[in-house]
């Protein structure tokens, strides 16, 4: 497929640069947000049939005017069904610092630790003209944290050597209470990032560090939707790829099919795949939370269908046309145009169904982004 058959106008203000809240106002007119992760908007699509839906059923089945809620999604899943989620957690990646002798304000966006031992860093930085090999940075007026640009590794990549001399888990505790909630460039360029964003940018059962962006679908699960799952009998598995910025990289070539992702490293344990295939064996479905999930398990499926164990890194690219070998549902949120995770989304549930349903999002408002509205493409 092509680039340019990915390629809407969204409207700014369809872009959410909040998560799902409700604004509150006291007698002196201060404001207050009061966050809803689990009613957001959704939209159902089925994929053999090709409808959509945008509203509950009364008792009778029938459309009602209520738009359907995130939390409304357990209604189209049944006990023994697996949902597969992504865990991992993200850390405080973008810092500020200056440049020495000059004091220009550096942006310094951190990827991943590449040796423990020597405090060296994978990091974009902003603007990446002014940096060079042998340059220092300074991330306090009169703190020890310091970094040197030893590499060169994209016309943005260094890779930063931090001189700080201390026990490693004291280093990165200094240095991520320096970084902030690494929230996309197109939320930042509309607000500042707030204290709740730590909180509002994680989802509620991350747990492996290492994630420089969140798997976003994962944001609108509440801890009462989970509880609600539990109590229908509701399995979950959960793997891990740590989400990196591959998803907000430019594709510059129109064949879709020349196009390299970024490697990811990513885990999927034993225990996921047991619950998975017994639940794939059963003839229940498994849903992917996510884009990432979808590169994950696709990664990680065999032959037979099933999910086995995995650690290393994928680059894995899905795009049209592409057959799925793990899971028979999808959930995912409205995505940017000429983005990996739209064309994903497309592989999935096809690219006229998927194209037809953001051309229903984009007409009847729905948000797009990491704090946008869900879709769930179901395999009826």
């Amino acid at each position: 497929m092509k680039l340019s058959q990915f390629r809407f106008h969204l409207p700014e203000e369809q872009v959410a640069i909040y998560p799902t809240h409700k604004v509150f106002t006291d007698e002196q007119g201060n404001q207050e947000r009061v966050y809803n992760r689990d009613q957001c908007r959704l939209m159902v699509a089925h994929r053999k049939s090709g409808t959509i839906e945008l509203f509950k059923k009364d008792a009778k089945g029938k459309d009602t005017k209520q738009p359907l809620v995130f939390r409304d999604v357990v209604n189209y899943f049944d006990e023994g069904d697996t949902f597969i989620f992504n865990n991992t957690q993200v850390f405080p990646a973008r810092l500020y610092g200056t440049k020495e002798k000059t004091d220009s304000k550096i942006e310094v966006f951190l990827l991943r630790e590449l040796n423990s031992d020597l405090r060296l860093w994978d990091v974009l930085v902003e603007p990446a003209r002014k940096i060079r090999i042998g340059n220092k940075l300074f991330f306090e007026d009169d703190g020890p944290m310091v970094a040197e640009v030893i590499d060169n590794t994209t016309s943005r990549g260094r890779t930063l050597r931090f001189l700080y001399e201390c026990p490693h888990d004291e280093f990165k505790r200094e240095l991520f209470s320096l970084g902030h909630t690494p929230l996309p460039r197109y939320v930042i360029a509309q607000r500042e990032v707030t204290k709740e964003d730590v909180e509002n940018f994680q989802t509620i059962y991350a747990s492996e560090e290492g994630a420089v962006t969140v798997p976003a679908t994962g944001l609108h699960f509440s801890r009462e939707l989970m509880k609600i799952m539990e109590i229908r009998e509701i399995n979950k598995a959960f793997i891990t790829l740590h989400c990196g910025l591959s998803a907000f990289e430019n594709i510059e070539v129109e064949d879709l099919s020349k196009h390299k992702m970024s490697s990811e490293r990513m885990i999927v344990n034993a225990e996921a795949c047991r619950l998975v295939n017994k639940t794939k064996q059963s003839g229940h479905r498994v849903c992917a939370v996510g884009a990432s999930v979808s590169r994950a398990t696709e990664t990680a499926v065999g032959t037979d269908g099933m999910l086995k164990e995995y650690e290393g890194w994928t680059n894995k690219f899905i795009f049209p046309p592409y057959e799925f070998g793990m899971c028979n549902a999808l959930m995912v949120n409205f995505y940017h145009p000429e983005t990996p995770m739209l064309m994903t989304t497309a592989a999935f549930g096809g690219y006229d169904l998927v194209m037809q349903c953001y051309e229903t999002a984009l007409k009847d408002g729905f948000q797009f982004g990491c704090f946008g509205d869900a879709l769930l493409i179901l395999d009826d």
